[in-house]
């Protein structure tokens, strides 16, 4: 096989690393995925259950992502049914999205759990439930299945809810906690739609010779 299997149409384009890491991120968070969850029976003899169940979000998104994101099929259902073709999300951005913006922000958000209060780590549950949102709202939009929504349904909408009402049930949760953590997920997606419709848009400007 060439090494830059289809579909990834810019693969070739791509800088060494990045085009690598492309390739390769997705079977990485399923391995990931596997190790962490493995290792969340360990993590209870230490950690309290809302610590736990803000951690359980990282092995959980990832989950998502294999389903989301194998075979590039996310990007090209994006740019195919909700851009007529135009390539609104390009692979490098599939990239920063989903490791930094997912695996770095769902991280922050369990350091800021640990180190500063339960509530401060509300962001990945935010994160998980918005996210869990948008595919519902595309399934009714588009009247069918979209990348990733067998698992927003399966995993974000249980773990993500139970998480939610476990560590709002601690005491000190207070509504500023759900504000930031919500305004914060809220905020990453609007991002995201941002960048894809500002794209396109200068993508059918007319180019000045």
């Amino acid at each position: 096989m060439a090494p830059c299997l289809r579909p990834l149409p810019r693969c070739d384009t791509m800088p060494e690393m990045s085009a690598w890491l492309y390739r390769h991120w997705v079977p990485a968070a399923l391995c990931m995925a596997i190790f962490l969850l493995l290792l969340a029976p360990a993590l209870t003899l230490g950690w309290e259950l809302p610590i736990l169940m803000i951690y359980l979000q990282i092995p959980v998104y990832m989950l998502h992502q294999v389903e989301e994101h194998t075979g590039d099929r996310f990007r090209q259902f994006v740019n195919q049914r909700g851009f007529g073709g135009v390539e609104a999300l390009t692979t490098e951005a599939v990239l920063v999205i989903n490791i930094p913006g997912v695996w770095g922000v769902t991280l922050l958000a369990l350091y800021a759990a640990l180190l500063f209060g339960t509530g401060w780590g509300l962001a990945g549950i935010y994160l998980v439930l918005v996210n869990s949102l948008a595919h519902f709202i595309s399934a009714a939009v588009w009247r069918g299945y979209n990348p990733g929504l067998w698992t927003a349904l399966a995993l974000f909408v249980p773990v993500g809810g139970a998480a939610l009402w476990v560590v709002s049930s601690e005491p000190g949760i207070k509504g500023v906690h759900h504000a930031v953590g919500l305004a914060i997920a809220v905020a990453i997606h609007a991002a995201i739609a941002i960048y894809t419709i500002a794209r396109v848009r200068n993508l059918k400007r007319p180019q000045i010779p």
